[in-house]
């Protein structure tokens, strides 16, 4: 629970390479909101995320601009931009840039992620 306002600065040179495959800038994750994290994922062209789940985790994928194939246990679906993946906690998935250009997404999480509840599955 929020307990008084804050503003957390943008911290829009802190994006890093994550081994799951995209480029993670980090918008949300503080334990001052341990309820939700957001963080903005890109991945490039003709690239894929590694498969993986995310345990006890609930993700959202609000998808800002490319295209792309996601795949959640048997779903396997495009989308684009202004499409909303809903991911429940446990489920193996991926996502894939089918596009010329980088496939950028928000990836929100309840409760916040932590390196404890994701889980590398493979290729």
């Amino acid at each position: 629970m929020i307990s008084k306002a804050h503003v957390i600065p943008a911290k829009t040179d802190a994006e890093y390479y994550f081994k799951e495959g995209c480029f993670i800038l980090e918008c949300l994750n503080d334990a001052i909101d341990p309820s939700v994290s957001v963080a903005r994922a890109r991945v490039r062209p003709d690239a894929s995320t590694r498969w993986h789940r995310l345990q006890n985790t609930a993700e959202r994928y609000l998808i800002q601009s490319g295209q792309g194939t996601v795949e959640i246990d048997n779903l396997s679906q495009h989308v684009g931009s202004g499409d909303v993946v809903l991911i429940p906690p446990g489920c193996r998935q991926r996502i894939h840039n089918t596009g010329t250009e980088d496939l950028v997404f928000l990836a929100v999480c309840t409760p916040r992620f932590e390196p404890e509840c994701y889980e590398d599955l493979g290729p």
